[in-house]
């Protein structure tokens, strides 16, 4: 064991739970001396020290005695109120290392399979969105007319890691890695204030600058770029609701209200309510004011107005959040929840180096983030 891994990450750790050392120390059950001891390098603790702190701290005694992974060849643009971020990185990279780990122990790597459509269009200059957006879901195998039912598997049949995690703020919805730093790799923020739909959108989002974007993956640039933020959305939104059967369904709708027009093309693509707006103002099928309006008939109707971090509540889908016991989140109409949006790659990996004892039940549940006991559990509860 290093001194100076063990007391970079006790800081590290100790800071973004914005506990003091004494606080710490009281948690693990050391002395307040013997924990400053620790943190300033001075001295290296005994085992059962270092799995008390890693009791305390919430996470596997690996992460505090591995060196942290520091990524460079990221794309993480955020409002300037997230303070989380260095942690956000960190973590992305402990993820990172240990999915490529159990690949490799494995012997299953996935192929990055649209690097050269990146590559290709990237030679082209500019490139239309909208374009790359079709080129994509050729690859993909999808239909002219068929909604994205599953785009984490999508990306991970290609060779693109899904990465959730929970950060408790809406300053952070996304980031995206390259291939450089062991990706690629989206990552999405599941924090149970973020509707589902907006976890889709974010993957989609992302993935559009892993395809149009490959030249400006650079970690220290923090600030959004207007012009390609916009064209990652553009992406998105034709990516999630191919053109032609977007039109014919908002056609279709003709006869109903403006806001049952937009919850029921929503329901259709399984996406949120402000992606449909977005596209009805790229195309200029409601006027100007389409903001405005939407949010005048829904106050008209529901006799409130929405809320940046809204997403109008309708019918709860119980049947899919049956299996799922989390907490409430943002409403949708016809709300997707939690399975619609499950990375599967990294888990079947898992069960299995467990399975074949390649790799401990305890080190499988460092890298699924759980506990021994929530390990066991879903251990037990492996059929098939």
């Amino acid at each position: 064991m290093s001194r100076e891994i063990i007391s970079a990450n006790l800081r590290r750790l100790r800071m973004d739970r914005d506990l003091t050392q004494e606080a710490l120390a009281e948690a693990s059950g050391v002395t307040r001396v013997a924990y400053r001891n620790l943190e300033t390098g001075v001295s290296l603790p005994r085992t059962e020290t270092l799995q008390a702190l890693a009791r305390a701290l919430s996470v596997g005694v690996q992460e505090l005695v591995t060196p942290s992974c520091e990524l460079r060849h990221v794309r993480f643009r955020s409002f300037r109120r997230l303070n989380t971020r260095e942690q956000i990185l960190l973590e992305i990279g402990r993820r990172l290392r240990d999915f490529n780990e159990i690949e490799e122990i494995l012997g299953d790597q996935v192929e990055y399979e649209l690097r050269a459509l990146a590559l290709n269009l990237w030679g082209y200059g500019e490139t239309s969105p909208a374009l790359a957006a079709a080129a994509v879901r050729q690859s993909f195998g999808l239909a002219p007319d068929e909604p994205v039912r599953d785009l984490c598997g999508l990306l991970e049949s290609k060779g693109i890691k899904v990465l959730p995690l929970r950060i408790a703020s809406d300053a952070f919805f996304g980031l995206s890695v390259g291939a450089v730093d062991g990706g690629p790799a989206v990552a999405v923020n599941t924090w149970d204030r973020i509707s589902v739909e907006r976890w889709i959108f974010t993957a989609a989002h992302e993935l559009g600058h892993l395809v149009l974007h490959l030249d400006d993956y650079q970690v220290d640039r923090k600030d959004e770029e207007a012009k390609q933020e916009k064209e990652a959305n553009l992406f998105a939104s034709h990516l999630l609701m191919p053109p032609a059967v977007f039109q014919k369904e908002w056609n279709e709708t003709y006869g109903m209200s403006f806001v049952d027009r937009v919850f029921k093309v929503k329901r259709m693509f399984r996406v949120s309510y402000r992606t449909v707006l977005y596209r009805l103002g790229e195309i200029g099928a409601v006027g100007p004011e389409i903001w405005q309006r939407f949010q005048g008939e829904y106050k008209h109707r529901f006799g409130k107005s929405l809320l940046k971090e809204d997403e109008p509540s309708a019918l709860a889908a119980d049947a899919f959040r049956a299996s799922f016991p989390e907490p409430s989140r943002a409403g949708e109409p016809e709300d997707l929840s939690p399975a619609d949006f499950m990375e599967d790659r990294l888990a079947r990996l898992v069960r299995r180096a467990v399975e074949t004892e390649a790799i401990t039940l305890a080190r499988g549940a460092e890298i699924l983030g759980l506990s021994i006991s929530e390990m066991r559990q879903l251990s037990a509860s492996w059929v098939g």
